[in-house]
């Protein structure tokens, strides 16, 4: 995305909620939880969002990478 922001999604297939985690180029983040609609993981992939292991989520989560 433009201006280094990066976002990752994480989302629980069977109850269709989950975390959005925005992070911004000067390191800052924000965090929303969130509810989607059954075509997530369709609209997910139409938007070129690219996967990432769940290592890799819970450590910007955590603030840890």
């Amino acid at each position: 995305m433009p201006g280094g922001v990066t976002i990752y999604v994480k989302v629980n297939p069977f109850h269709l909620t989950g975390i959005e985690l925005t992070r911004f180029a000067e390191g800052k983040q924000e965090i929303r939880e969130l509810e989607f609609e059954d075509t997530i993981l369709e609209d997910l992939q139409a938007d070129s969002f690219e996967p990432c292991t769940a290592l890799e989520f819970n450590l910007y989560y955590a603030g840890l990478a």
